[in-house]
């Protein structure tokens, strides 16, 4: 290969290698911290599991985390069911102002949370729901729904509608069909929505801070409460933990439903 050719080659490694270390550089950096004796961050590291201990007897952080999980997984169970059906729904039928209910879907994830948090804050007293669990919920599901619609649509697209037509013709129920025939087909798609959901609801900060009620946050709330009064490397051990979970889990779903394609 000429030097010309290889060049471009060699710039496009060393981008893609400075992206991610400034992706992930903080990221080893806060997990080191989290192992440090130091509570102020000195070096030269010394080696402690003490701020995990201190995590585990934190029980406001440790019941957050549980309140946030817990959350998460409703809001992902609601937002992935109905949107998986809206997603089947938008692909089937035709019918008035569909081009527009899709158009409909991005600005959900275009706006800035906080004035979508000031909203829901809004509609939810003018309706009588207030502040609350069931607030922050419904507000989770409704900025999770849109990424569910979107990533499942898109592996819709790639469905050949012609299956469900045979298997109607084989005597097939519509239940039948979306069940045996569309929705294996689409089964990584709805995983990857059920994440993104998991995702958008377990990090959610601005809609829970505005929508849940004293003594009940979530984990982004205190984490951010206690960073106001005086950072721990407790936080430290909490946000490595999520993070280990959350790429194990990433990593067996994208190797058990290849995200990234067959090679």
């Amino acid at each position: 290969m000429s030097p010309r050719r290889t060049w471009p080659i060699a710039a496009g490694r060393v981008y893609v290698g400075v992206i991610l270390f400034f992706l992930y550089a903080p990221i080893m950096v806060m997990a080191l911290m989290s192992f440090n004796a130091s509570e102020f961050y000195a070096f030269p590291l010394h080696f402690t599991l003490d701020w995990y201990r201190k995590l585990a007897g934190n029980a406001p952080i440790i019941s957050s985390a549980w309140r946030s999980v817990w959350i998460a997984i409703v809001t992902t169970a609601i937002a992935t069911t109905l949107g998986t059906a809206a997603s089947l729904a938008l692909f089937r039928y035709d019918f008035p102002g569909k081009r527009v209910l899709q158009v409909m879907l991005f600005p959900p994830i275009a706006i800035p949370w906080l004035i979508i948090g000031t909203a829901m804050l809004i509609f939810f007293f003018w309706v009588g729901i207030g502040r609350g669990t069931p607030a922050v919920i419904l507000g989770h599901v409704a900025l999770a729904l849109p990424y569910v619609i979107v990533v499942v649509s898109a592996r819709l697209q790639t469905f050949d509608i012609q299956l469900e037509e045979a298997a109607r013709s084989l005597g097939a129920s519509s239940w039948q069909v979306t069940r045996a025939v569309t929705l294996p087909w689409i089964a990584s798609g709805v995983v990857a929505g059920a994440l993104f959901a998991f995702a958008v609801s377990f990090d959610q900060f601005v809609v829970s801070y505005f929508l849940a009620q004293p003594g009940d946050a979530t984990l982004p709330v205190v984490i951010y409460t206690a960073i106001r009064k005086g950072f721990t490397p407790e936080i430290n051990a909490i946000s490595t933990i999520i993070i280990v979970i959350s790429m194990a889990v990433m990593l067996a779903a994208s190797r058990h439903f290849k995200f990234g394609g067959e090679r």
